[in-house]
C-alpha cells in the first residue's frame, strides 16, 4: 500500500505545477509574465460577474475590478485556495462567470481535460480566458532546446486550442499576442530591446512570447435536453348517435 495520500496522477501533476512556479520565478518566467500582467489586466476589465476562477501555478491575476470574487484553484502549491486535481473541480457546473487558465494548458498532464472540465464550470454567455506560451516565437524555440523547467511545458499552439474551443461550443473572440523579446537572461539586453515592444504590440505581431485568448461560451451543455412528458390520452369510445324516424303521416312514394 502507498504510503503517499494522492494518487499517481495527481502526485505528477503536483511535481509538474511545482517546477513550473520555481521556473516563473525566475529571471525568464518574470519576464513574461511581466508582459504579460498588462494585457490580462485590461482583458480583465472588460468583464462583469460575480465569480472567476483562476487554475495557475504563477500566483494571483490583476487586480478585479468588476469580478466581485475571485477563487484560484489547483494543487496545493502556496496561494491555492481550493485544492483539487485539474480534471476534477469541486465547483457546480455553470458556477463561475469567469475562468482564467494562465499557462495551465502549458503544464498540465493531461491539457484536454483541463480544459474539458474549465469549460463545464463556465456558465452560458459567461468566458474562457487562456493564457499560455507561443511555440511559433522565439520561446516556443527556446522549449526545445531548453534543459530547464521550460523544457516540460506543452506549448499547444493557438489554432489547435480554438478548435478544442468549438466542440465544446465555445466561440472565439479576440486572439492577442505579446512579449516579442528574446528569452535572453541579460537584463541589459532586455532594456535594448525593450524599444520593440509597444511597436510589436501595436501591430499584433504573431511572433510573441505568449498568446492570450478569450472565447465565449455559446451553449449550456453537450447533454440533450429532456422532452416535456405527453398528457395521457384517454381511450377511444363509441359515441352514440340518435336515431331518426320516418315523418307518420308521410307516404313513400
Amino acid at each position: 500500500m502507498s504510503e503517499h495520500p494522492l494518487s499517481g496522477a495527481a502526485i505528477d501533476q503536483q511535481r509538474l505545477q511545482e517546477t513550473a512556479q520555481a521556473w516563473f520565478a525566475g529571471p525568464l518566467g518574470r519576464l513574461l509574465l511581466e508582459s504579460q500582467q498588462a494585457l490580462l489586466a485590461e482583458q480583465l476589465d472588460g468583464h462583469f460577474g460575480s465569480f472567476l476562477l483562476h487554475y495557475s501555478c504563477v500566483g494571483a491575476p490583476p487586480p478585479l475590478r468588476h469580478i466581485t470574487h475571485a477563487v484560484r484553484l489547483g494543487p496545493a502549491l502556496p496561494g491555492v485556495e481550493m485544492v483539487c486535481a485539474e480534471d476534477a473541480w469541486p465547483v457546480l457546473e455553470h458556477g463561475a462567470d469567469l475562468v482564467l487558465l494562465q499557462h495551465a494548458l502549458d503544464f498540465a498532464v493531461s491539457p484536454h481535460r483541463l480544459l474539458r472540465e474549465a469549460a463545464r464550470c463556465v456558465r452560458p454567455g459567461g468566458h474562457l480566458l487562456i493564457a499560455g506560451i507561443h511555440p511559433w516565437s522565439l520561446w516556443g524555440l527556446r522549449h526545445w532546446l531548453a534543459t530547464d523547467a521550460l523544457a516540460q511545458a506543452r506549448c499547444i499552439a493557438p489554432a489547435r486550442i480554438a478548435d478544442w474551443l468549438h466542440l465544446l461550443g465555445f466561440a472565439l473572440e479576440k486572439r492577442r499576442f505579446g512579449c516579442y523579446r528574446p528569452p535572453l537572461r541579460s537584463p541589459r539586453w532586455q532594456a535594448r530591446l525593450g524599444v520593440i515592444e509597444p511597436w510589436a504590440d501595436r501591430w499584433q505581431l504573431p511572433g510573441g512570447g505568449f498568446y492570450l485568448l478569450v472565447a465565449r461560451k455559446l451553449v449550456a451543455g453537450l447533454r440533450p435536453l429532456p422532452q416535456p412528458r405527453r398528457a395521457t390520452l384517454a381511450p377511444l369510445r363509441a359515441v352514440p348517435v340518435a336515431k331518426v324516424g320516418r315523418h307518420p303521416g308521410r307516404k313513400e312514394s
